[in-house]
């Protein structure tokens, strides 16, 4: 079997870490000929990794896409405010776009997306790991076969981990809404996909409180610094140490900031980069916690709970139906009948790549579907991924007004006369 080919837009965790991983370990199914990144280190990594010539190797997306369609394949993996114009060319260009999540923070961008992928009669498939994995999977077939009857109410709660919320939505790339998304978009986009996909049915209305309680300058301890490394005087109190965190457990996470985990480049980092940062003093936006209500087209509902006060980084989900109940966390799904009692568990093996195994499985989905010639649909396709974002827009929305209640065909229409 040939090997399709593709090129990378954007080469950090999620791109040559996530998802272009698949072509080392798969060589016989995708090979990659170009990259764009504008981290030399990172681009001459990535052409090292998988055979890219010089010539195919970019600094700026632009260059990349000025070139004739050079594979059958765009992987866009740039930050959440650079996906909308790489996509739209990339679709041009007649590539088959796989783009990071979330599709944009505009949700006039998202609605455009989609249409340019079906005008151009290219899948555009969004990054919506958790479909993609067994423990979802096996959800999903449960409610499919009927086994709990109809979904009346799912409680979903996304448990960050205090050392994630400081690492990524504090002190890192999404941080800042205005620079990146708000948090619904940027961490909780994903749980917005899998209840609508739960569900299988349109949300009709939410409404959403949150806020950013804890991570703000009104709570700096006496004697802290604006860097942690900096003869900061409670660091060594302080559960959100920056030292403690990138010398110790959290080391691989420095990556985000340098190539190589020797401790003279992480403790440079410390002092240098945005990660090294008293979590008090950072130029942040995104809410530390919030819940959304959905109510769907059935009248069944929802609840989902973010928070970034949680020891470990986890979901667990509870689905409640007409004949019984489903309970999931970490890789055990429990099954309880109501007719019966029976209550049967559901070990899930673990998974070699990444997000439970949905880093390699949405790319192999992606490759069978472009071989096949699919367009326009896929498990995640950008109308898939449309829907779920408008819960996201209309939830911040909601939370912005103090919580009333947005009815989503009412915000549909308004960004469609809007796009």
């Amino acid at each position: 079997m040939k090997p399709m080919t593709a090129v990378l837009i954007g080469a950090g965790a999620r791109g040559a870490g996530g998802y272009a991983r698949y072509a080392l370990d798969c060589p016989h199914e995708l090979k990659f000929v170009a990259v764009a990144e504008p981290n030399a280190e990172r681009r001459d990594k990535f052409a090292a990794e998988h055979g890219i010539s010089r010539e195919n190797c970019f600094e700026t997306w632009e260059e990349l896409l000025s070139r004739p369609q050079m594979a059958d394949i765009a992987m866009i993996c740039t930050q959440d405010r650079m996906h909308y114009e790489p996509t739209l060319q990339a679709l041009d260009l007649k590539y088959h776009v796989l783009l990071e999540k979330p599709m944009s923070p505009d949700p006039r961008e998202c609605v455009e997306m989609e249409r340019r992928a079906l005008a151009n009669n290219r899948l555009l498939t969004i990054c919506h790991v958790l479909r993609y994995t067994p423990f979802w999977a096996t959800l999903k077939k449960i409610i499919a076969e009927g086994r709990i009857g109809e979904v009346v109410s799912i409680q979903l709660n996304e448990n960050v981990g205090y050392w994630h919320i400081a690492h990524s939505f504090v002190r890192g790339n999404w941080n800042n809404s205005d620079k990146s998304s708000p948090m619904i978009l940027a961490k909780s986009c994903h749980d917005m996909d899998v209840l609508s996909w739960l569900m299988d049915q349109p949300c009709v209305k939410v409404s959403s409180f949150g806020s950013l309680m804890h991570f703000h300058s009104g709570n700096a301890p006496a004697g802290s610094t604006d860097y942690c490394i900096d003869g900061c005087a409670v660091e060594a109190e302080c559960p959100y140490s920056a030292p403690r965190f990138y010398l110790g457990e959290g080391k691989a996470w420095a990556r985000h900031y340098t190539e190589e985990l020797t401790r003279e480049n992480i403790v440079k980092g410390l002092r240098e980069s945005p990660y090294g940062r008293c979590v008090y003093k950072c130029d942040n936006n995104v809410v530390d916690h919030q819940v959304v209500n959905m109510e769907f087209a059935s009248g069944a509902t929802a609840m989902f709970s973010m928070c970034g006060f949680t020891r470990e980084q986890e979901r667990r989900i509870q689905i409640m139906g007409t004949l019984g109940e489903l309970r999931g966390e970490e890789s055990t799904i429990t099954l309880m009948d109501f007719l019966t009692h029976q209550k049967t568990e559901i070990e899930i093996p673990p998974q070699v790549s990444g997000h439970g195994g949905g880093d390699s499985g949405i790319v192999r989905s992606f490759l069978r579907e472009v071989r096949s010639n699919a367009s326009g649909e896929s498990l995640t396709s950008a109308s898939a991924s449309v829907r779920s974002h408008l819960m996201a827009f209309a939830a911040e929305e909601s939370r912005l007004n103090g919580g009333k209640a947005v009815l989503i065909d009412d915000y549909y229409k308004q960004v469609v006369a809007a796009t």
